[in-house]
């Protein structure tokens, strides 16, 4: 049995069904009960006495069977209608003091020896202090007779409550089958975007039916394809743009070297320093490339260690000091006093400022300014790098730290620029136990916080 909704179904048939049949023998067994009481408290006593006045005058069980027949007139019983005494004379059941059946109850039961669980059902008959017999309800021995008012009566009963049971396990089937039936929706349609998806239809979706748990397994479904469909096409973006930054540089040193080696071009600085730049380009993408890859995957060799937030911008700000001038970009920097020491490798962090100080100084124009801050938080240190700059649109803000994820389609590689250093910064501030964010507007510039455990 492989579907889900047919086990659901059955699920539900048997929780009905036991329901249903539990409320019908409980329903019947009260009922039996409450009956039975019912003729005991209206016989029971006035045959008790009887009883026990017959054998204080017979003196003994002879002929008690005169007490339940049509006309009998005892003390305070009164005359037994014909029409009720075979039924009266089996409701009851007399035995001796040694609890050998005398009269009463079914035919089966006469001379039986009750045993002393039967005897606990019934009442002693006395006389005197002492037991000469035992009245016994006769259900309580056996079952009411069908034929009898009383047996006709729970016979009704039973039946009803049998009635009620199998409606009641009908409706739990129809009832199930609906719910199974709804509850499943979401899973078939989830199976079936399951198999698209791993078919290669990425980005595909579904119908979100309920707010139930189903309803957040399908919208964790399509936000996990979202993301899925996004990152792949990042990552075929990022493929194209490693391709397009690779050959760039290299088809520069190939014409170069192609040219040399024809001899159509003299050997001279400016060519050689021309390849030599390329080359220095394309070790830093491959480094670029390594270095995410590993921080990525967890295995990037970290050394940390204890060192004050304020040394981390300062180093930041004296190997960007020049370049800034020549900019005619202000380089500032604020921290609070007494900032606990954070624990990190410097030279991983000091790459994570100094990727942020190269974006901001790329976008942000002369005449602007670049703020380095650190200041306290809860469990730990905020370091900002806050500029002036053209600011980031908001269609490209939740993207910058993807792989080589570039808002400005005008930039190239011939600014030395692999698209990278967002992503290298995220990987390697994760790696440590940190967070990094950023806030922009356009026009305004732009605010990345680095939040670093104290």
């Amino acid at each position: 049995m492989r579907s889900l909704t047919t086990k659901l179904i059955l699920a539900f048939l048997l929780v009905g069904l036991t329901g249903a049949v539990l409320v019908a023998l409980i329903v019947r067994f009260r009922t039996q009960r409450a009956f039975d009481q019912l003729v005991v408290n209206q016989n029971q006593q006035l045959l008790l006495v009887n009883l026990a006045e017959y054998y204080r005058r017979a003196g003994s069980w002879a002929g008690v069977e005169t007490v339940f027949r049509p006309g009998a007139n005892l003390p305070g019983l009164g005359s037994i209608p014909e029409a009720r005494w075979e039924a009266r004379r089996a409701l009851f059941v007399v035995a001796n003091a040694q609890g050998v059946v005398l009269f009463g109850g079914e035919p089966h039961l006469h001379g039986r020896t009750l045993t002393a669980r039967e005897l606990r059902k019934g009442i002693r008959i006395e006389v005197n202090g002492d037991t000469v017999g035992w009245l016994i309800f006769s259900p309580a021995l056996d079952r009411w007779r069908a034929g009898t008012p009383e047996g006709d009566f729970l016979l009704s009963v039973n039946r009803g409550a049998y009635l009620s049971a199998i409606a009641a396990t009908g409706i739990a089937l129809i009832l199930g089958g609906v719910l199974a039936y709804g509850l499943t929706r979401s899973l078939r349609e989830l199976t079936s975007a399951t198999q698209a998806l791993a078919q290669g239809e990425l980005g595909r979706q579904v119908t979100v039916h309920s707010n139930d748990e189903l309803g957040a397994l399908a919208a964790s479904f399509n936000q996990m394809s979202t993301a899925l469909a996004r990152s792949t096409e990042l990552r075929r973006q990022m493929t194209a743009n490693i391709a397009h930054d690779l050959r760039s540089p290299l088809a520069v040193i190939q014409g170069y070297a192609e040219a040399l080696t024809d001899g159509k071009l003299q050997p001279s600085q400016e060519i050689f320093t021309v390849m030599h730049t390329e080359a220095l380009h394309l070790s830093r993408l491959i480094d670029d490339l390594k270095t995410l890859s590993l921080a990525e995957a967890r295995e990037l060799p970290l050394m940390p260690q204890q060192v004050s937030p304020d040394a981390l911008l300062r180093r930041a700000v004296e190997s960007f000091r020049v370049q800034a001038e020549g900019q005619g970009i202000t380089l500032e920097m604020q921290a609070e006093e007494n900032l606990p020491e954070v624990r990190v490798d410097v030279e991983r962090m000091a790459q994570v400022l100094g990727n942020l100080m190269r974006n901001a100084l790329r976008y942000t124009p002369g005449g602007g300014r670049i703020s380095l801050s650190a200041r306290r938080a809860e469990q730990g240190v905020l370091l900002q790098v806050a500029d002036t700059g053209t600011g980031i649109s908001p269609e490209d803000l939740p993207y910058i730290f993807e792989r080589t994820y570039r808002g400005n389609k005008a930039r190239s590689a011939d600014e030395g620029e692999t698209g990278l250093g967002l992503a290298i910064a995220r990987s390697l501030v994760e790696a440590q136990g940190g967070k990094i964010s950023v806030e922009s507007r356009p026009g305004e510039g732009s605010v990345f916080t680095i939040w670093l455990r104290g």
